[in-house]
């Protein structure tokens, strides 16, 4: 009997999503989150906004923040939003990820917000918006995504 519970505690864990695990643990339960100092401000079905403070180590070589720093910013922001709305059981694949950079930046805090525009059996569509943490929220990039997304129920 004391194997079988601590079997089904191990499946329950296991069972717990990304979403709930960030929601419970904050940024130690990615490891990108932890490299780049980005905080989770708001999660909530289908929809999340981070928090990122620009640093001198993430600048280019002409002293701007690097481009890829902010499509990644908006991927995980649209990442945490769609894995809000998949089963615990479920994954996803990025299929497509397209940017517009729209004004750098050398200093300041960021906010990605990242939101689930539809959500089909197998295929989602996000898209995100890095601004900067300023009174006038200024509009920084867009991203958009279609993400597979995967089920280990049908896997094997």
């Amino acid at each position: 009997m004391a194997t079988f519970i601590v079997r089904a505690r191990r499946f329950l864990k296991q069972m717990v999503s990304y979403a709930d695990r960030i929601r419970e643990k904050g940024r130690s339960v990615n490891p990108f989150f932890c490299l780049m100092g980005i905080d989770v401000a708001q999660l909530d079905k289908g929809f999340a906004v981070l928090k990122m403070e620009v640093r001198p180590d993430m600048m280019n070589g002409a002293g701007w923040l690097q481009g890829g720093i902010f499509t990644a910013l908006a991927d995980e922001a649209f990442a945490l939003a769609l894995s809000s709305e998949i089963g615990p059981q479920d994954g996803i694949a990025t299929i497509s990820e397209s940017t517009t950079f729209i004004k750098g930046v050398r200093t300041g805090v960021l906010l990605a917000e990242g939101r689930v525009i539809k959500k089909g059996r197998r295929v989602a569509f996000t898209e995100g918006y890095v601004r900067a943490d300023d009174p006038e929220k200024t509009l920084l990039s867009k991203t958009s995504a279609a993400f597979a997304i995967t089920s280990s129920r049908t896997a094997g």
